[in-house]
Protein backbone atom coordinates (compact mmCIF):
# COMPACT_ATOMS: atom_id res chain seq x y z
CA UNK A 1 0.00 0.00 0.00
CA UNK A 2 1.25 3.52 -0.48
CA UNK A 3 -0.29 7.13 0.97
CA UNK A 4 0.27 10.23 -0.50
CA UNK A 5 0.43 11.79 2.85
CA UNK A 6 0.57 10.34 6.52
CA UNK A 7 0.23 12.60 9.28
CA UNK A 8 1.81 10.94 12.67
CA UNK A 9 1.23 12.05 16.06
CA UNK A 10 3.76 10.85 18.55
CA UNK A 11 4.67 10.73 22.20
CA UNK A 12 3.47 9.10 25.19
CA UNK A 13 0.50 10.70 26.99
CA UNK A 14 1.52 9.15 30.44
CA UNK A 15 4.27 11.64 30.17
CA UNK A 16 2.99 15.31 30.32
CA UNK A 17 3.79 16.99 27.25
CA UNK A 18 5.42 14.34 25.54
CA UNK A 19 1.58 13.57 24.65
CA UNK A 20 1.23 16.92 22.13
CA UNK A 21 1.68 14.90 19.43
CA UNK A 22 -1.41 12.79 20.20
CA UNK A 23 -3.65 15.36 21.65
CA UNK A 24 -2.84 17.70 18.36
CA UNK A 25 -3.91 14.56 16.36
CA UNK A 26 -7.08 13.98 17.63
CA UNK A 27 -7.97 17.36 17.38
CA UNK A 28 -7.41 16.61 13.85
CA UNK A 29 -9.30 13.78 13.48
CA UNK A 30 -12.03 15.40 15.86
CA UNK A 31 -12.61 18.44 13.78
CA UNK A 32 -11.44 17.79 10.36
CA UNK A 33 -12.20 16.31 7.39
CA UNK A 34 -9.41 15.91 4.32
CA UNK A 35 -9.58 16.07 0.29
CA UNK A 36 -8.52 13.92 -0.94
CA UNK A 37 -8.35 11.81 1.51
CA UNK A 38 -4.56 11.10 4.05
CA UNK A 39 -3.35 8.94 6.60
CA UNK A 40 -3.66 9.94 10.26
CA UNK A 41 -1.75 7.93 12.28
CA UNK A 42 -1.38 7.29 16.39
CA UNK A 43 2.54 6.91 16.27
CA UNK A 44 2.37 6.92 19.82
CA UNK A 45 5.48 5.07 21.24
CA UNK A 46 5.29 2.79 17.89
CA UNK A 47 9.29 2.84 17.47
CA UNK A 48 10.71 0.56 14.07
CA UNK A 49 6.47 -0.32 13.55
CA UNK A 50 6.56 2.78 11.80
CA UNK A 51 9.18 2.40 9.07
CA UNK A 52 6.71 0.43 6.71
CA UNK A 53 4.33 3.57 6.39
CA UNK A 54 6.96 6.02 6.66
CA UNK A 55 8.53 4.44 3.48
CA UNK A 56 5.41 3.85 1.69
CA UNK A 57 4.50 7.59 1.96
CA UNK A 58 4.91 10.87 -0.65
CA UNK A 59 4.85 13.12 2.45
CA UNK A 60 5.06 12.51 6.38
CA UNK A 61 3.94 15.68 8.94
CA UNK A 62 5.33 14.77 12.29
CA UNK A 63 3.02 16.57 14.98
CA UNK A 64 5.60 15.71 18.12
CA UNK A 65 6.61 18.00 21.52
CA UNK A 66 10.19 18.98 19.91
CA UNK A 67 12.83 20.14 22.73
CA UNK A 68 15.04 22.68 20.50
CA UNK A 69 16.25 24.75 23.13
CA UNK A 70 13.44 27.57 22.99
CA UNK A 71 11.14 28.72 25.55
CA UNK A 72 8.24 26.07 26.82
CA UNK A 73 5.29 26.51 24.57
CA UNK A 74 7.54 28.02 21.30
CA UNK A 75 6.22 26.94 18.22
CA UNK A 76 8.29 24.68 16.26
CA UNK A 77 8.20 23.49 12.57
CA UNK A 78 11.29 21.48 11.34
CA UNK A 79 11.71 20.33 7.33
CA UNK A 80 13.40 17.51 6.55
CA UNK A 81 17.15 18.04 6.53
CA UNK A 82 16.37 20.05 9.77
CA UNK A 83 15.02 16.84 12.08
CA UNK A 84 17.96 14.96 13.75
CA UNK A 85 17.96 11.17 12.67
CA UNK A 86 20.91 9.28 13.67
CA UNK A 87 21.84 5.45 14.63
CA UNK A 88 23.13 5.05 18.07
CA UNK A 89 24.31 1.85 20.06
CA UNK A 90 21.88 0.57 22.26
CA UNK A 91 21.60 -2.15 24.97
CA UNK A 92 18.08 -3.26 24.27
CA UNK A 93 16.04 -3.62 21.24
CA UNK A 94 13.13 -1.85 22.91
CA UNK A 95 15.34 1.39 23.08
CA UNK A 96 14.45 2.62 19.50
CA UNK A 97 13.00 6.27 18.92
CA UNK A 98 11.95 8.02 16.35
CA UNK A 99 15.05 9.63 15.16
CA UNK A 100 16.45 6.27 14.39
CA UNK A 101 13.57 4.91 12.05
CA UNK A 102 14.05 7.66 9.85
CA UNK A 103 17.60 6.76 10.04
CA UNK A 104 16.83 3.50 8.53
CA UNK A 105 14.43 4.62 6.28
CA UNK A 106 17.38 7.23 4.79
CA UNK A 107 19.61 4.56 4.73
CA UNK A 108 17.27 2.33 2.74
CA UNK A 109 17.12 5.57 0.49
CA UNK A 110 13.12 5.57 1.04
CA UNK A 111 13.00 8.28 3.24
CA UNK A 112 10.30 10.95 1.62
CA UNK A 113 11.69 13.87 -0.17
CA UNK A 114 8.42 15.97 1.59
CA UNK A 115 9.08 15.15 5.76
CA UNK A 116 8.03 18.02 8.11
CA UNK A 117 8.03 17.68 11.97
CA UNK A 118 5.87 20.64 13.60
CA UNK A 119 5.75 20.78 17.46
CA UNK A 120 5.73 22.69 20.69
CA UNK A 121 8.90 23.12 23.13
CA UNK A 122 7.57 21.12 26.16
CA UNK A 123 7.78 22.36 29.28
CA UNK A 124 7.19 19.55 31.58
CA UNK A 125 7.87 15.78 29.96
CA UNK A 126 7.68 13.47 33.58
CA UNK A 127 5.05 11.25 35.17
CA UNK A 128 1.23 12.93 34.01
CA UNK A 129 -1.42 12.71 31.94
CA UNK A 130 -2.05 16.57 31.55
CA UNK A 131 -0.34 18.62 29.23
CA UNK A 132 1.11 21.67 31.38
CA UNK A 133 -0.73 24.72 30.59
CA UNK A 134 1.29 26.23 28.54
CA UNK A 135 1.41 23.43 26.16
CA UNK A 136 -2.41 22.71 26.07
CA UNK A 137 -2.71 26.25 25.39
CA UNK A 138 -0.55 25.97 21.68
CA UNK A 139 -2.25 23.00 21.23
CA UNK A 140 -4.71 25.14 19.25
CA UNK A 141 -2.03 26.93 16.73
CA UNK A 142 -0.19 23.51 16.36
CA UNK A 143 -3.27 22.19 14.67
CA UNK A 144 -3.10 25.54 12.69
CA UNK A 145 -0.14 25.17 11.54
CA UNK A 146 -0.53 21.34 10.51
CA UNK A 147 -3.70 22.52 8.17
CA UNK A 148 -1.28 25.38 6.44
CA UNK A 149 0.96 22.72 5.63
CA UNK A 150 -1.62 20.58 4.34
CA UNK A 151 -3.38 22.92 2.66
CA UNK A 152 0.00 23.95 0.97
CA UNK A 153 0.77 20.10 -0.07
CA UNK A 154 -2.67 20.85 -1.68
CA UNK A 155 -5.30 19.53 0.41
CA UNK A 156 -8.87 20.61 0.80
CA UNK A 157 -9.83 21.20 4.39
CA UNK A 158 -12.97 21.45 5.85
CA UNK A 159 -14.18 22.04 9.54
CA UNK A 160 -16.77 19.28 10.71
CA UNK A 161 -20.25 20.42 11.40
CA UNK A 162 -20.06 18.39 14.72
CA UNK A 163 -16.26 19.32 15.54
CA UNK A 164 -16.34 20.63 19.41
CA UNK A 165 -17.09 24.44 19.12
CA UNK A 166 -18.40 24.41 15.93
Amino acid sequence: MTYDTVVIGLGNPLMGDDGLGLTALEALRDGWEFEPHLELMDGGTWGMNLLPFIEAADRVLILDAIKGNAAPGTLLDLDRDQIPRFLATKISPHQIDFREVLALAELRGTLPAELVALGVQPEAVEMSAELTPIVRERVPALVKKALERLELWGYRVTRRATAPGA
